[in-house]
């Protein structure tokens, strides 16, 4: 692979790490810390809702955005031609 393609490819997955690492930031910490006293007039299975983002929704968004990263991952290494054959 040449420079130019290595560069792109890298930005790429930068740009994926950036966006994914914010949404994470956004639910972890926005709706867990920052929007929770707005967020517990709404409950879940008898929980306030900020507190179940505290608890447990960041866990599970997290968790989603791993799976999220592979499959963009996957996508990109096909696209650049660096995938496992």
């Amino acid at each position: 692979m040449n420079k130019e393609k290595m560069k792109a490819y890298w930005q790429r997955n930068l740009l994926y790490l950036v966006v994914l690492l914010i949404i994470w930031f956004l639910v972890s910490y926005g709706a867990g810390i920052l929007f929770a006293d707005a967020l517990n007039s709404i409950k879940i299975g008898g929980f306030p809702l900020g507190f179940w983002f505290a608890q447990q929704g960041s866990i599970y968004v997290f968790v989603i955005l791993i799976f999220v990263y592979v499959s963009l991952m996957n996508k990109l290494d096909k696209k650049f031609d660096v995938d496992e054959k």
